[in-house]
């Protein structure tokens, strides 16, 4: 295994730790303490994943996932939130951001271990379509964006993602447990109203084109083959 992981956390003991366990799983690994480092860091290193502690100093780690979420060399890069903070609204706030996953300081090292590998399995490229389309719905999987009638649509990376899915497996009804895996890497460890929350939020930035987006009652989501007719 060859992927490359940044660990930016202040903490010199917990980045030390994380680092022996990722070592220890055959991942290449760097520290960084500082946010503005953290940043020059990663867009040159373009690394496999970047594990990012909430609370630095310099540059919160929420503003350095927005920062490298909004760019387009660094969008694709997964990112994992560390923080101490175990309040729902830092997680939330995480994943609006575009954050891949959230772990919360205490942590198990092999789980940690475990939701790293997820979440990098889960970004590999898969063998899809540059541009994915339904509709006037374009997703560019190169440039990392949305737009529709040839404007961009401003997405989260989440958003992205989840609408992205549900066109690859266009037709298919995809249950929300399933969505919260392919897209958050989680096995039903978060309240299925996430999904429902940012479908909801897609489709409101999607307008008309948000009916593509259908719900199967009492299992999921899916990709209609037209708009419903008014």
């Amino acid at each position: 295994m060859s992927e490359s992981i940044i660990v930016v956390d202040d903490e010199e003991d917990v980045s030390d730790l994380i680092a022996f366990h990722l070592r220890k799983a055959k991942y290449e690994v760097s520290t960084v303490s500082d946010g503005a480092e953290a940043l020059t860091r990663v867009r040159e290193e373009l690394p496999s994943l970047v594990v990012l502690d909430l609370m630095l100093p310099g540059i919160s780690g929420l503003e350095i996932c927005r920062i490298l979420k909004s760019n387009a060399k660094t969008a694709r890069i997964p990112i994992i939130m560390l923080t101490a903070k175990a309040a729902e609204v830092d997680r939330i706030v995480g994943f609006e951001l575009g954050a891949d996953d959230y772990v919360v300081k205490p942590f198990s090292p092999r789980e940690f271990v475990l939701r790293v590998n997820a979440v990098i399995r889960r970004n590999a490229s898969p063998d899809v379509p540059d541009r994915l389309t339904v509709g006037e719905i374009v997703v560019d999987r190169t440039k990392h964006t949305v737009s529709l009638l040839g404007k961009q649509v401003e997405c989260t990376a989440t958003e992205y993602r989840l609408l992205a899915i549900l066109i690859e497996r266009r037709g298919r009804v995809q249950s929300r447990d399933r969505l919260l895996s392919d897209v958050w890497g989680y096995e039903a460890a978060i309240d299925t109203r996430t999904v429902d929350t940012h479908m909801r939020r897609l489709r409101e930035k999607l307008g008309t084109h948000g009916a593509y987006l259908e719900t199967v009652r009492g299992f999921g989501y899916r990709i209609g083959e037209e708009l419903p007719k008014i």
